[in-house]
């Protein structure tokens, strides 16, 4: 039985041409995890320690229409929940990840449970978060076509699978996260044992088939931000920022909102060498929904009229009670 050991982006490129989805910003999926516009509104999910950061049970969920007009495009859905707790006299947090992503032939879901633990720190509170889950990927080789007059693979490459395949694997995640009242900023590692997925037929077939290896690499994430007050105003400017690296490729976007009386709120948000983007949400008794749209600012454009987004969720406030001694307000992050 041979063994084909592929790296993360080298194995999604090859398997990328196989179905013809040759796309200038390829490098821009070279890792799992998905890119939101709305970064902001679902820290947990690119920093474990981000849970459990206001005395809230926090849910969000929303889906992501990546480059529409372009057959197999990417589609994501990302949802999370955290909540904050108290136990033995000290502060901890608790949270679940999911996301589902799916670009052509390509699949893969996310699980994860994140644990924090928090403690008062310079007039703030620093969150350490650990979190545990698991990655299913699939590639669904039975639908791989290969035109005849295909410069890059013959129908033989034993590198394109030819079944559906499928596998899974342990993934981990640290991230540390500081909130204070005048802003808060976060720095994790997805992906921190580097896992490697085992693809193995779906039929249960094939024993003879090759088996692939995909190994999804680290990625590393630094977010900030802070609500500035307009004073004598019921405004408030909301900046942030995102710098992501897969330690081969960074990029960083920037944003830049407005919220009127905790209510609506409008913004536009600058992705390096990608795209810009037009953002709007609205909050009313501890209900969110946010919508953004992208306009890409490379060659994609050419092929699409951009990318939609939309974020929804629910707030609920837990009563911790007056024995938290170190309990102080914690600015929101929303």
């Amino acid at each position: 039985m041979s063994r084909y050991s592929l790296t993360h982006s080298h194995m999604l490129q090859r398997l990328l041409l196989a179905v013809a989805l040759m796309l200038p910003a390829l490098r821009a999926m070279s890792q799992s995890d998905a890119q939101l516009t709305q970064y902001y509104e679902v820290p947990a999910y690119y920093n474990a320690g981000a849970i459990g950061t206001t005395d809230l049970l926090r849910i969000r969920g929303g889906m992501r229409m990546q480059w529409v007009g372009i057959d197999n495009a990417p589609r994501t859905f990302v949802a999370t929940a955290d909540m904050p707790l108290k136990l033995l006299g000290k502060r901890f947090a608790v949270g679940l990840v999911t996301s589902q992503g799916s670009m052509g032939l390509y699949s893969n879901m996310n699980l994860g449970a994140r644990l924090g633990y928090h403690q008062p720190l310079f007039k703030g509170r620093l969150s350490v978060g650990l979190g545990v889950g698991f990655i299913d990927q699939s590639f669904k080789g039975s639908e791989v076509y290969l035109p005849d007059e295909d410069d890059y693979h013959q129908g033989s490459d034993d590198a394109i699978p030819t079944r559906d395949i499928r596998g899974n694997a342990l993934d981990l995640s640290l991230g540390a996260f500081y909130t204070h009242k005048w802003f808060w900023a976060g720095l994790s590692v997805n992906h921190l044992n580097s896992p490697t997925v085992t693809f193995n037929s779906e039929s249960g077939e094939g024993g003879s088939e090759n088996n692939y290896e995909f190994n999804v690499g680290r990625a590393a994430y630094f977010m900030a931000g802070s609500n500035i007050q307009v004073k004598n105003t019921l405004l408030e400017v909301i900046p942030s920022l995102m710098v992501k690296s897969d330690f081969n490729f960074t990029t960083a976007e920037v944003t830049a909102r407005v919220r009127y009386n905790k209510f609506l709120s409008g913004g536009i948000a600058y992705r390096y060498n990608d795209a810009i983007s037009l953002i709007l949400g609205a909050e009313l008794k501890g209900f969110y929904i946010g919508y953004s749209y992208d306009y890409p600012t490379s060659a994609i454009a050419k092929a699409s009229s951009g990318s939609h987004e939309l974020i929804a969720g629910y707030s609920l406030k837990l009563d911790l009670s007056d024995k938290n001694k170190n309990k102080h307000k914690s600015i929101r992050i929303m």
